[in-house]
């Protein structure tokens, strides 16, 4: 059976302050989480954040890195350097990288080899627009950008967390049913299960506006294997209730 697994996305919130606050009630309140957790922040403050998580059972991860491993990319941060910090996860191809900084599918899948190349684990994100989905394009949409993914890994595909996240359901307020997401989830399983059996049984994770009062009824869909959270991750209350409600 698949361990469910809750990861919190910061995105570009956060001070010294406010992370050790906020690290501090979810360590005093995580108890024996029933699933895998971990949070993902922004570049400057892993260090800060590497040592608030030691000896707990909370992982760290990123929200990205760079294709090249190493040279002139000005800004850029390299797999290697968030290997030094002891990240597990890196996120790759979130909805807003992809919009903000034009990233292909290619350049995505490209990102996802290089964090398993660091031995680390990708957490490869695909989604929707509101305009996709209401032309019947959801699954077109997703499959594609997996596609991409499971073209250039092959068989380390199996390595990977997916995540679907459809984008006009993140910050929104809008989240997709319990149902909506299943359906999605399956199809993404159905592509995962023609790549190999090993890929079949990746996590994929939901995205979209997860909060507490809904995180239940979407973990305990048959294809669904936790959340990635945004907004509600930086509420401890809010992120102990979503990671409670894992099965």
């Amino acid at each position: 059976m698949r361990e469910q697994f809750v990861a919190g996305n910061w995105k570009m919130h956060g001070s010294l302050a406010a992370n050790a606050a906020l690290l501090s009630e979810v360590l005093a309140g995580i108890g024996n989480a029933r699933c895998e957790v971990a949070v993902c922040v922004p570049y400057p403050y892993l260090f800060q954040v590497q040592q608030l998580l030691q000896s707990s059972q909370i992982a760290l991860g990123a929200q990205d890195c760079c294709v090249h491993t190493s040279g002139a990319h000005t800004g850029d941060v390299a797999v290697s350097m968030l290997q030094e910090f002891g990240c597990r996860y890196v996120i790759v191809g979130h909805s807003e990288r992809r919009a903000d900084h034009h990233e292909s599918d290619v350049l995505v899948a490209a990102k996802a080899q290089r964090v398993l190349e660091a031995d680390m684990t990708p957490i490869v994100c695909v989604g929707e627009t509101l305009q996709e989905r209401e032309s019947g394009q959801t699954a077109a949409v997703v499959l594609r950008q997996l596609q991409a993914v499971t073209h250039l890994l092959g068989e380390q595909t199996a390595r990977i967390v997916l995540a679907y996240e459809p984008v006009w359901a993140i910050g929104t307020g809008r989240t997709a049913s319990a149902q909506q997401a299943q359906e999605v989830h399956a199809t993404l399983r159905e592509h995962l299960r023609a790549v190999s059996a090993a890929a079949a049984d990746v996590r994929i994770l939901y995205g979209g506006s997860v909060k507490p009062d809904n995180a239940q009824a979407l973990f305990a869909q048959p294809d669904i294997d936790g959340g990635l959270i945004g907004g509600a991750s930086l509420k401890a209350a809010d992120f102990l209730a979503i990671i409670a409600a894992a099965r």
